[in-house]
């Protein structure tokens, strides 16, 4: 299963790089679309739709609507770190409304616009740099990565068990660590002083980027931990199986959907 991780890794960034560094908005927006449409599909599936494909329609045709409008994103930036705050959290601690009730339905929409803002922050840190992109994102990656290999070696107090039995504290701690290490090695070299941990060291000092490096990664975990929660209601391991050895589009991308709007406010102030 390791294996075919890393080949789909592997091969989806040998497509990802060359298109990020084209300097090509179409070619970036015909890539980023289907995704999109895919992360799209599997929440509906998740919240028990009849009509996934209709709504995917609806929502992708939405997206690319924004993208072509020329629109910067900010208030809904802001609305989906509301959500987060507001809904999503305590959704971790209260649990899921019944399937199929009006409250769910309430839910996947709102859900669906954490995922719209998600890439609509894609769009917009892209439009800023590509490198100002991939560094935000591998807060995230770092993140998991860490995380991962802390929690197989010292993984001993579950954190969410109820949620994710996987999980545990030390692993947080270690992908936290290792953001933290990645951070600031990112501040001394100048060959990285675009990067999104750079900007913020330089602007807001280092209790500034251990504040706001904490923060995203607190985020990438709890939209790991409540797209998991979404899985454990529908009865599904994987949101789908369009990445082979990585599930679905959403599994890939569940820690990236609170992280990103954030950042790209974060990104404004800078």
């Amino acid at each position: 299963m390791l294996k075919v991780r890393v080949i789909t890794a592997l091969v989806l960034l040998a497509v990802l790089l060359p298109v990020l560094y084209s300097n090509s908005f179409i070619a970036f927006i015909l890539l980023v679309t289907p995704f999109f449409a895919a992360a799209c599909w599997e929440s509906f599936r998740l919240f028990n739709s009849r009509h996934p494909g209709i709504g995917t329609a609806i929502w992708t045709s939405a997206f690319v609507f924004m993208v072509f409008n020329g629109s910067s994103g900010s208030a809904l930036f802001g609305i989906c770190v509301a959500l987060w705050v507001f809904f999503f959290v305590p959704s971790l601690a209260t649990g899921l409304p019944a399937q199929n009730s009006l409250f769910s339905r309430l839910l996947g929409g709102t859900y669906g616009i954490s995922i719209l803002g998600c890439f609509m922050a894609i769009v917009v840190l892209y439009q800023h740099s590509p490198a100002l992109l991939l560094s935000v994102m591998g807060i995230v990656w770092i993140a998991d990565i860490g995380a991962y290999f802390s929690g197989k070696a010292f993984g001993k107090r579950k954190l969410a068990p109820s949620i994710s039995p996987g999980k545990s504290w030390e692993g947080a701690i270690g992908g936290w660590v290792a953001v933290m290490v990645a951070a600031a090695v990112s501040t001394q070299l100048p060959q990285l002083s675009s990067t999104f941990s750079a900007k913020l060291q330089t602007n807001f000092g280092w209790l500034g980027l251990i504040a706001g490096m904490t923060l995203l990664v607190a985020a990438s975990i709890i939209g790991d931990l409540f797209e998991s929660l979404l899985k454990r209601r529908a009865n599904m391991k994987d949101s789908s199986k369009l990445l082979p050895g990585h599930g679905g589009v959403l599994d890939r991308i569940d820690a990236l959907i609170p992280v990103l709007p954030l950042a790209t406010l974060f990104s404004a102030w800078l």
